[in-house]
């Protein structure tokens, strides 16, 4: 089965959330926080699971753009500087259907690392 395509992709600045919609009426929102976690990069996820990296301080990430990639993805580009992942609407789905194990998993990791979601030292943005 492949996955259904969105047909409209919303980021919502202020909650940090990119809405995903379906002709269905169906309708999905992530937060910018764990598709930068779960960027499927080779940057964040390695060339094998072994070499992933843990994604910390990004509790306060947000998106700079969103670029569609063909008929199969989007590219989204973080304000944190990450811009590698191409989101395609299988992954996405994944990340849809899975949200609640993805996220209590990472949750996991950062623990058992000692790290946190909370960005270290002053952040300073572009103006």
């Amino acid at each position: 089965m492949t996955a259904p395509i969105p047909s409209k992709i919303h980021y919502h600045k202020k909650a940090r959330e990119l809405e995903l919609s379906y002709a269905d009426g169906e309708s999905h929102r992530l937060p910018v926080e764990y598709l930068r976690v779960y960027s499927p990069s080779a940057e964040v996820r390695g060339h094998h699971p072994s070499q992933a990296v843990l994604q910390v301080g990004k509790k306060d990430v947000g998106l700079k753009n969103i670029e569609p990639v063909g008929r199969y993805a989007v590219k989204l580009a973080f304000d944190d500087g990450h811009d590698s992942g191409i989101y395609s609407w299988e992954y996405l789905h994944e990340l849809i259907e899975h949200r609640e194990a993805y996220w209590a998993d990472y949750l996991q990791r950062l623990e058992k690392a000692g790290a946190s979601r909370e960005p270290l030292g002053i952040e300073i943005k572009q103006l």
